[in-house]
């Protein structure tokens, strides 16, 4: 299976198009938005269609720049799948993942990351293959560069799921930052278009 995740868009329509256009040569499975989509502005408008257009599905997790409306119109409009609690299943890879941040006006709870992380793990039990994905890092990750705290909800999800990959974004400094915790390959995949093989 062949992923194209990326995270931290804020609404740029030319970053999309070159996504859209690698996501089709590289003939990916999927393409991931670990959140921050939307633009400064607000706006929606030419961030999900040239995906769309090339036939690529498209699976997303709100960040702290967006909230239920705009998600809502984008599943609506596009037929993209909400990741925010829910799962996709292709093959023998599983996916679950929750928005949302830890800063701004959309955010949640530590005890809400971590519990609707453990309630879409729970779903996927007996899937080979498992790929968590948030908008924000773990708590005392790398990826937060010292200054950026992360969450001790998705860093607990990390420690006690163990899935093997854990995307995210949301620290622009440290896009296509790796690093390991017990078994999760954790990627901040960024604004860097990301192809990751499972």
């Amino acid at each position: 299976m062949k992923i194209l995740a990326l995270s931290d868009i804020h609404g740029d329509k030319d970053f999309v198009r070159k996504m859209a256009e690698k996501g089709a040569k590289e003939k990916v499975d999927l393409v991931l938005i670990a959140g921050d989509f939307v633009g400064f502005d607000g706006s929606v408008d030419g961030l999900i269609g040239p995906f769309k257009e090339k036939g690529l599905e498209v699976g997303i997790v709100p960040g702290n720049h967006e909230g239920l409306a705009e998600v809502g119109f984008l599943v609506e409009k596009y037929g993209i799948k909400n990741l925010h609690g829910y799962i996709l299943k292709k093959g023998d890879v599983g996916i679950f993942g929750c928005g949302y941040g830890d800063v701004g006006l959309h955010q949640l709870t530590e005890e809400d990351f971590f519990k609707t992380l453990k309630e879409g793990h729970e779903r996927l039990s007996g899937i080979k293959k498992k790929i968590m994905i948030t908008h924000v890092q773990p708590q005392n990750s790398i990826i937060g560069l010292g200054i950026w705290p992360g969450s001790s909800g998705v860093r607990k999800a990390v420690e006690e799921l163990q899935p093997d990959f854990h995307l995210c974004g949301h620290v622009h400094e440290t896009g296509g930052i790796e690093e390991v915790m017990g078994k999760t390959k954790i990627i901040n995949v960024g604004k860097t278009g990301r192809i990751i093989e499972i």
